[in-house]
Order: C-alpha cells, then structure tokens, then sequence
C-alpha cells in the first residue's frame, strides 16, 4: 500500500501517524542527520515487538555521539549565519528616519506615542504584539490570536524589559531586538538561534 493509499481513519491510525509525524519534525528542525527509512522501521518494528537489537550498546552509544557532534556543528553553523544576517539587518535598519537605538543595541521605532504611565520593573502590563524574524516569518502573536496578554515587566527577554519600561501607556512600537537581547544562541522554538526579532507591541495598560 502506497503512502496516498494508507487509511488515517481510526484512532491508532491517527495517533501512529502523529506519532511519527512529531518525530520526523524534530528530526528536520534539529539537522545533522540523514535518516535512513530502511534502517528507521526496522529499529522501529524492533523496538515495537522486543526484539533484540541488532548493533551492541556501544556501537549505538558512539553512533549518537558522533551525531549530536553533527548536530551541534550544524546548530553553531546556523546560530552564525543568523547572527550575521542580524548583524547586517540592524545596521541598515539604524539608518531609517525614526528609529532609535539604545546603549543596549535595542532599536525602536514610535508607531504610536502614548500619553499614559511608564511601567516599573514591579509592575505586570497588558500589551497586545505581533512578533516576526526579520524576513517576515510570523513565530507568536497576541494580535493573530485575537487576545491580550498579561506578564510581569521583569519576566520577558531583555530587549522587552527595557522597551516596556520606556514606553507610555497607549504607545505602540515597532522593537528590533539584537539576538544578546533575546534568545542568543539557543533555539527557541520556531526561532533559530542566532536570530534578530523584531515586534510590534502596544502597550494596553499597567497592572
């Protein structure tokens, strides 16, 4: 039976498929490996029966040794290219009417001025956003959701807590955040290591 043949009908048919389909999405977002199919079912058919395994314990142990070296080479090589193209992209974007950067790196453009409160580092604020990378990938927003969120000024990334703490009440602004001031070199679900991120966040009220 074909891959366009195979029936997603029943529950285990459904659970197996997302199963595997939340394995092979790991996979591709880690890099480093080349599955094998052939050699994928049949560990997979192994460990589904009990059978016993085919290469000794120690063979396995430096295989996935020599593949998480794989993986980390290939998630330093990305983080690098990010951070590059960050690099690049907050330069040019410094040079725009209107944008200012901070002592920090953070860069911010005034959408809308607001006329309330400046919120402390002891306060919680309500704010609506809409959080992109800069080639326009959307990775969260409160605005596509259709609700607000509410968190403490303190309990965000860097270039978040210093936006918030300069912002008024009402005040909507466009934040290009440096990758130091955000994620860094870590992965952080859909957003690569490495990467500049760049949000509009109004600010609804003060807590």
């Amino acid at each position: 039976m074909s891959s366009e043949e195979i029936s997603l009908n029943t529950v285990d048919e459904r659970v197996s498929y997302g199963i595997a389909m939340n394995v092979g999405a790991n996979i591709a977002r880690q890099g480093g490996v080349e599955i094998d199919l052939a050699a994928f079912v049949v560990g997979l058919q192994d460990g589904l029966s009990g059978a016993r395994p085919r290469i000794a314990e120690a063979e396995l142990q430096a295989a996935f040794k020599a593949a998480q070296a794989r993986i980390e080479q290939a998630a330093a090589a990305g983080a690098a290219k990010q951070a590059e193209a960050g690099k690049s992209f907050l330069a040019e974007n410094a040079k725009r009417p209107g944008v200012v950067t901070t002592a920090s790196g953070l860069q911010y453009e005034v959408l809308r001025a607001g006329a309330g409160a400046k919120p402390t580092p002891q306060q919680s604020v309500e704010v609506h956003y809409h959080g992109t990378l800069i080639d326009g990938t959307v990775f969260d927003s409160s605005v596509q959701r259709g609700e607000t969120i509410s968190f403490p000024v303190t309990g965000v990334i860097p270039g978040w807590v210093e936006a918030l703490q300069l912002m008024q009440v009402g005040a909507k602004w466009k934040l290009f955040i440096p990758a130091e001031l955000a994620y860094g070199n870590r992965a952080q679900g859909a957003i690569p290591a490495g990467s500049v991120l760049v949000f509009e966040v109004e600010l609804i009220g003060i807590e």
